[in-house]
């Protein structure tokens, strides 16, 4: 535990990319193989099950600590974590433990069957054993909340360099339904005949945003321009008669769209789609809204099936015929997809659509509608590219359309978390109704940290009443807000949703009467919503 609690400081001090990936190797020449692979799951998300609730740590913290549980709230607003709240208030540790990551990991997998005072017992002894760091990571562990700024492309760089194997290998082999429970280090990276895995995924390809201007990408002809859409990204398999669905997140979404691995029934073996999830309806696709009440939802009812229709949207295609056809051109791979998706394919299998223009500038006309097309702008994909893994530059871009504004006034506001946990850096914004300022949306980024810091002040010191972590401010300061799209939302006081909301710029130069009205987003629902 030592080791992975230096790894996870190292890691959380500093911003550089290079060093991370120096940590990282480090940690994986050094540490036993057992450790090794738990690191990975941690890092590519695939945590230990919870055994003990928040509320029991609370209170028992709260117990050994001897404080009430009014100061203990306190405690936590101002840390904005609650691993490292109950860390920072225990008592200090009267032993030393040197057993590894692997070992406390069971030791908490081994109290599922045990009776709350016998969880008890064993949470106190490991406290009184870690250090105040060591208590930190292992409190981690148990609320499930293992967050660090470590992107699995550092992962796979650290993994490869540490083993001597190519990153693209390293990054096959760590995405997938592999669980740490039933495989080792060795058979997971290391083996040479290791055993197939048909459900496993091929890294994404991700785009950057266009920023220069289209023309510096020469001729329009020798790119693959498709409607970019708003959906969930994910790869369709489907190896020796069994059907996988993966989302970009290397989450397995097999079982919550039943219709299409139903579908992908009728697609030939050894194939892998690349594509976008997303909900149509007579051949339209509709707001990413409706397709949000099927995700997380266990019961797929009748009717929530009927009213929110998902199709998958196909793209690319990844392998065909158990070949690994990756590095052909991307003009080749389409002609491929082509004869994968026929006219007579499923209505519920869709062939993305390809755009044509003699110039940049009929493109740019033409991308100007996107809202009407429901999309967000474009894909560019280079014509002879390879599909890469990870965001690559040069190949792939999006471009995508303005975002929508609004400009609204700071209502509530409450503090952050991480560095951002003295800070009331979450703002809730409003716009006028009337003489009334109803809410309309949450932002939590796009400040500068010199304008947080004077926002912060401001709410300090014009707070009008405290609601627990929520401050009511006096109405004085304006933003424009950006955002991608606009529904309507019987949830919401405003009966409006935004999707992804941002603070664009603050606008010092408006006055709070001057700040938009519901009617203003209303108009904007009309255009551009349902």
């Amino acid at each position: 535990m030592k080791r992975f609690t230096k790894l996870f400081s190292q890691l959380d001090q500093t911003n550089k990319t290079r060093d991370k990936v120096a940590f990282l190797k480090n940690y994986f020449d050094e540490a036993p193989d057992t450790d090794k692979l738990w690191t990975l799951a941690l890092f590519t998300h695939k945590r230990p099950k919870r055994n003990i609730t928040t509320a029991q740590l609370r209170f028992w913290c709260q117990e050994i600590a001897g404080i009430p549980s009014w100061l203990f709230d306190e405690s936590y607003q101002t840390v904005g974590d609650l691993a490292e709240t109950i860390a920072l208030l225990l008592p200090n540790s009267i032993q030393e433990s040197n057993q590894s990551l692997s070992y406390w990991i069971a030791y908490l997998a081994d109290m599922k069957p045990l009776s709350e005072e016998e969880k008890k017992t064993r949470i106190l002894k490991a406290w009184q054993m870690l250090s105040k760091e060591e208590r930190f990571v292992f409190n981690k562990l148990m609320t499930g909340s293992f967050r660090i700024g470590v992107s699995q492309n550092l992962i796979t760089q650290a993994v490869a360099a540490a083993v001597g194997k190519e990153t693209s290998e390293i990054s096959h082999r760590i995405m997938g339904n592999w669980d740490p429970l039933s495989t080792t280090f060795d058979r997971l990276i290391l083996s040479d005949n290791q055993q197939d895995d048909l459900s496993r995924p091929y890294p994404f390809f991700l785009a950057h945003p266009l920023e220069a201007i289209p023309e510096s990408l020469g001729d329009p002809s020798e790119w693959l321009i498709e409607w970019k859409w708003d959906g969930i990204r994910g790869q369709l398999i489907k190896r020796k008669g069994e059907i996988y669905l993966w989302s970009r997140g290397e989450e397995l979404i097999s079982d919550k769209f039943p219709e299409l691995t139903e579908m992908a029934a009728t697609l030939p073996d050894g194939l892998v789609l690349d594509g976008e999830i997303l909900p149509f309806q007579d051949d339209t696709p509709l707001p990413f809204g409706v397709l949000q009440t099927r995700i997380g939802r266990k019961n797929l009812t009748k009717k929530l099936l009927q009213d929110a229709p998902i199709s998958f949207m196909a793209y690319d295609v990844l392998e065909f015929n158990y070949e690994d056809i990756r590095e052909q051109p991307m003009f080749e791979r389409r002609k491929i997809l082509e004869t994968v998706i026929m006219p007579d394919s499923p209505t519920r299998l869709r062939l993305s659509h390809t755009i044509k223009k003699d110039s940049w500038s009929q493109l740019e006309e033409l991308r100007q509608t996107s809202r009407e097309q429901k999309a967000e702008g474009f894909m560019l994909k280079r014509g002879d590219s390879a599909y890469e893994a990870g965001r690559k530059r040069g190949n792939w871009w999006k471009w995508k359309i303005e975002p929508l504004t609004i400009d609204g006034v700071l209502l509530y506001a409450q503090k952050g978390h991480g560095r951002r946990a003295d800070l009331y850096s979450d703002y809730t914004l409003a716009v006028w109704q009337g003489e009334q300022l109803v809410p309309f949306a949450k932002a939590y980024s796009g400040l500068t940290d010199v304008e947080m810091q004077s926002v912060d002040k401001f709410i300090k010191q014009h707070t009008k009443e405290r609601f627990g972590p929520v401050r009511t401010v006096t109405p004085k300061l304006v933003f424009e807000i950006a955002f991608e799209g606009i529904q309507q939302s019987p949830r919401h006081k405003s009966g409006i949703a935004l999707r992804f909301p941002r603070i664009l710029r603050w606008r010092k130069d408006k006055k709070v009467t001057e700040a938009n009205s519901l009617d203003d987003l209303k108009a904007l629902l009309d255009l551009y919503g349902k």
